[in-house]
């Protein structure tokens, strides 16, 4: 099931600091950007093994994973905000605002033989 969770973030008069330590339930194998995605659609599918963590650096988008034949939506707006996705999370990305840097953080390195997709797209 897909969590939900708020990263520590410290702000004084400098700006914000959102920190990535000690949050999520893995470690931390693989980190990749998506973005000049506006108008796209990405994803579809799940995994065998990796887990995920989502966070929206910059502008906003929907996540969609479908539970139980039903799609739950989260919306990332803020840095500070982060979904986690495990294997069994079929799932995909869209509504893409201009600009949007999304930053997804894996438990496992890439392997083209853990993806698991449906057909969708």
């Amino acid at each position: 099931m897909p969590k939900l969770i708020n990263l520590p973030t410290f702000t004084d008069d400098r700006g914000s600091l959102t920190v990535i330590e000690k949050s999520l339930p893995f470690d931390i194998k693989r980190i990749y950007f998506i973005y000049n995605s506006k108008g796209h659609k990405r994803g579809f599918h799940k995994h065998k093994k990796t887990r995920q963590a989502l966070v929206s650096l910059s502008g906003r988008c929907t996540i969609c994973i479908e539970v139980e034949n039903k799609i739950k939506k989260f919306n990332l707006d803020s840095p500070n905000n982060c979904l986690i996705l495990e294997p069994e999370d079929f799932h995909w990305m869209e509504n893409f605002e201009e600009k949007t840097v999304l930053l997804v953080v894996a438990s496992e390195f890439y392997d083209k033989n853990d993806y698991i997709n449906n057909g969708l797209q």
